[in-house]
């Protein structure tokens, strides 16, 4: 993700769920994203590369940034697909992007769905897999 803070510029990796129209993650209040990430324009991308085939995709999202308080929707959420994050330590902050715009695109040959191995779709807000 992408966020402005009083230094400038940063890019800062996060693990995420992507729920409906909405892309969450968890920080702790005290690090960048927490102190500058709620209430703010911010933006997210995410890139798939294959680099045998010489083919990808990258999705970019933006839109303004909300801490998430409601007990219900954190175990809604949770219930459902929650993120993960990899860092040791709790992550009590979650953070929800309700994107204002997203955008995509694929570079190089694409098969059609059928012949890849693993399909993805997203189901109910939820992202699935199914083995071909």
């Amino acid at each position: 993700m992408a966020l402005r803070t009083p230094d400038g510029l940063r890019v800062i990796p996060v693990n995420y769920a992507a729920r409906d129209d909405a892309i969450y993650f968890r920080t702790t209040p005290e690090s960048v994203v927490g102190l500058n990430a709620p209430n703010a324009e911010i933006a997210f991308e995410i890139d798939n590369v294959d680099y045998e085939y010489h083919r990808g995709w990258s999705v970019v999202a933006h839109g303004i940034a909300r801490s998430v308080a409601d007990p219900d929707e954190l175990q809604e959420l949770d219930r459902a697909w929650g993120p993960q994050p990899w860092a040791d330590g709790p992550r009590p902050l979650c953070v929800r992007l309700r994107w204002s715009e997203i955008t995509g695109r694929r570079l190089g040959p694409f098969p059609r769905s059928h012949d890849l191995p693993v399909d993805r779709v997203l189901t109910g807000g939820l992202r699935s897999e199914h083995l071909a």
